[in-house]
């Protein structure tokens, strides 16, 4: 685990931000992440509205679309804690969470703690590993907190998971359960970039030997951790008419109607939607959210909760669609 921690000395104990702020501070990230990654602005823009919402984000994409690198520019514009997993078929819980061993000088259990200990955390290729350690992820990614021999241990204050995993391999691989999958805010789909991104990728990193690193392509922290609180806060701030919240409800309970879908979303859903929501909203530099800030997210937050009825799996209907139908069907407030 590698760290680039900016010192909380360095900013005000108390900071205040305006949407404006939030907006300029948001706009840095995206200039410091575009130093070295090519494309990807909406994964950009859904790891943004996933840091101010206190979310976790899933990124499936096929390999070599720079997924892991992108979770390390991210973590480097940041200057929080960075730690990586590397998931494999025989990684242990506590290969993530760490352990008590016994100190024979001192005769009292001391804990190693594990890369979970982190403020951003990338589990990479989560995928990989069995069902009983990708569940040691579950309380730390709902509670931010772990538990060890029965003693609670707390996580970081801005403790979030980035995860990776590659749709195309179905061997070596365990699909990660509904109650792991619905603690994520966004599953984010990472497709391979446009001939003319590819052609920049190719101009920029082609004569580099090896893996290069984000403070070799000169990605430095533009943020203070004492700013990202202050930026969640003012999400938090964000209105959310009475108008706006029962379209979020109507649209995820619509998911439980459908008959295309044998398993709609949870009411978690619809609180990680507004949160996003409000999120998307500040980005934008609005004091409010608006219905198009609901539809923007909904395919993002929804597709990895839903499952398929058979007679729509034998049909081929994708999810995405289901989604822009059931968005479509949903009436809006004006």
């Amino acid at each position: 685990m590698t760290s680039d921690t900016v010192s909380y000395e360095q900013a005000p104990q108390e900071t205040v931000m305006s949407l404006g702020d939030v907006a300029a501070l948001a706009g840095a990230i995206r200039a410091e992440i575009g130093k070295a990654v090519v494309g990807q602005t909406e994964t950009v823009e859904h790891l943004l509205i996933a840091l101010l919402a206190r979310g976790h984000v899933l990124l499936e994409g096929p390999p070599g679309t720079a997924k892991t690198f992108l979770a390390q520019c991210f973590a480097a514009t940041l200057g929080l804690d960075f730690g990586r997993i590397q998931f494999t078929p025989d990684l242990m819980p506590g290969d993530i969470l760490g352990s008590n061993l016994f100190n024979f000088q001192t005769s009292q259990f001391t804990l190693t703690r594990g890369p979970i200990f982190c403020d951003l955390l990338l589990a990479d290729e989560i995928n990989r590993t069995p069902p009983k350690t990708q569940a040691a992820l579950l309380e730390a990614m709902q509670e931010r907190r772990v538990t060890l021999d029965g003693e609670r241990h707390a996580l970081p204050g801005h403790f979030m998971v980035v995860a990776t995993q590659n749709p195309i391999e179905s061997q070596g691989v365990y699909p990660l359960p509904e109650a792991q999958l619905d603690r994520f805010l966004f599953k984010q789909l990472v497709d391979y970039p446009s001939i003319e991104e590819e052609r920049r990728i190719v101009a920029r990193f082609g004569e580099n030997r090896g893996a290069v690193t984000p403070a070799q392509l000169g990605i430095a922290a533009v943020a203070l951790p004492a700013q990202l609180d202050a930026a969640a806060e003012a999400v938090r701030g964000v209105t959310l008419a009475d108008e706006v919240t029962d379209y979020i409800v109507r649209l995820v309970r619509a998911t439980r109607e459908s008959a295309d879908l044998a398993s709609g979303a949870s009411p978690r859903a619809a609180v990680l939607l507004a949160g996003g929501a409000r999120a998307r909203a500040a980005l934008e530099g609005r004091s409010y959210v608006v219905p198009d800030d609901v539809k923007a997210l909904a395919a993002s937050v929804l597709r990895h909760r839903l499952l398929l009825s058979p007679a729509a799996e034998i049909e081929g209907k994708p999810i995405e669609a289901l989604v822009a139908e059931l968005v479509e069907q949903t009436e809006a407030p004006r």
